[in-house]
């Protein structure tokens, strides 16, 4: 037994955490460690790549991990600078084996590990953000169906549903008895607090019991879609972000509430919409950082667009109203509806001859449920340089508006707040 690092990245839980509980069972002395990344916090368009709304989210949500891992004897070590340069210090200040980790299977994650096992770091990753194991899929995920409607096709044929999540660990091996020199582990000195959502994974939980009580997955096909408040959706997506609860623990609660009240369209939903999440992260097995070219999986080029019509669609300042709402609320609130999404996106890309690319960094920097793997799938989707052989996706605004706020209450709501 030995001195071992768990790298928390984005799986801020001890619940449902293979990769932690394996170290657990692996180590005599274990340090928890999460790495603020200093580097290349701008984008190439000028603004932080981690918005004002992520931050604070993450910070309540570290705050929360903080005190579950202290209520088992252990503790969280924060450091920031780069991790090349911060994890290999912690692994020779403390004589330690090797890091675990959870696996992230996009360009940038990987080329840091990349370079950590260049530095002669033995790092050992876990996949563990899917809710079905890639193992049991029926096909290899290099040979996985391009379009989401096959792939739900042959799982459901499968038969599956969900991997089995697994509990928290009994014992938490002790801190190493030497830690860095002038590393403190800290405990938040401000409250953090977001209009929406409350980070970490005992918010997730109370939201997750409180959602199922309610009995509100029942209705979740017929609203989804709507603009306004908290129980239109789920809102599950924050918390997922960042690994403050697992897909499986959520789709294990769901079978248990469809075992309870009987399975409905809305529970079908519900499934049908973290099947889309998984679809998201396995297509990266299989196209890698082709998905990040310009073109994406096709050849179109793409059309340069001014800084000018970046800072008006992104402040809110096109004219037209539901887009101006919809980017307004994403601005105030670091959320936004999936439908306003798709809405704002599509009038980017085909209304004002935008760069997709810098939507999708503007998404990236502003939403507290920023996923690399269903931010960039959506974002292709929408501009027709993913999978689907169909093309692009231009939302009608008018007959969108129609649709879904035809009174201007949404409109009236976000417009006022400036």
């Amino acid at each position: 037994m030995s001195t071992l690092i768990y790298w928390f990245r984005n799986d801020l839980r001890l619940s449902d955490n293979p990769a932690f509980a394996q170290a657990c069972l692996n180590a005599e002395h274990l340090l928890p460690v999460y790495v603020h990344d200093c580097k290349e916090q701008k984008t190439v368009y000028g603004f932080e790549r981690q918005g004002l709304h992520r931050k604070t989210f993450l910070r309540a949500s570290l705050d929360d991990l903080r005190v579950e891992l202290q209520a088992q004897g252990s503790d969280l070590l924060e450091l920031y600078g780069e991790p090349q340069v911060i994890l290999q210090k912690l692994l020779t200040d403390t004589v330690a084996k090797s890091v675990y980790c959870e696996q992230i299977e996009a360009p940038e994650e990987m080329e840091l590990v990349r370079v950590l096992r260049d530095q002669g770091m033995d790092i050992r990753e876990f996949w563990q953000s899917s809710m079905l194991e890639p193992q049991d899929l029926p096909f290899a995920l290099e040979k996985m169906p391009d379009m989401f409607t096959a792939f739900r096709r042959e799982v459901e044929r499968a038969q599956l549903k969900f991997a089995k999540p697994i509990p928290t660990p009994q014992h938490i091996p002790a801190l190493p008895a030497f830690l860095p020199q002038g590393s403190i582990l800290p405990s938040s000195t401000q409250s953090f607090a977001h209009p929406y959502f409350l980070g970490g994974a005992s918010h997730a939980q109370t939201h997750l019991k409180q959602y199922l009580e309610r009995r509100l997955p029942d209705d979740y096909k017929e609203t989804r879609n709507q603009l306004i408040g908290m129980d239109y959706s789920s809102k599950f997506s924050a918390w997922l972000a960042l690994g403050c609860i697992s897909v499986r623990d959520i789709a294990a609660q769901l079978n248990e509430y469809e075992n309870c009240y009987g399975a409905n369209d809305g529970t079908y939903w519900l499934w049908f919409e973290l099947l889309w999440r998984d679809y998201f992260r396995f297509i990266h097995f299989k196209y890698g950082q082709s998905l990040y070219r310009a073109g994406g999986l096709t050849g179109l080029p793409v059309k340069p667009s001014s800084l000018a019509s970046f800072e008006q669609w992104r402040s809110g300042n096109t004219g037209t109203e539901l887009v101006d709402a919809g980017v307004r609320e994403l601005h105030h609130t670091g959320y936004l509806s999936n439908r306003m999404r798709q809405i704002v996106a599509s009038y980017w890309i085909y209304d004002m001859n935008g760069d997709w690319r810098a939507g999708a960094a503007w998404f990236e920097s502003q939403l507290i449920d920023y996923d690399v793997y269903s931010n960039q799938g959506n974002w292709l989707y929408i501009a027709g340089r993913g999978t689907d052989p169909r093309g692009g996706r231009p939302f009608n605004v008018a007959k969108q508006t129609q649709d879904h706020d035809p009174h201007g209450v949404y409109r009236k709501l976000w417009l006022s707040a400036g």
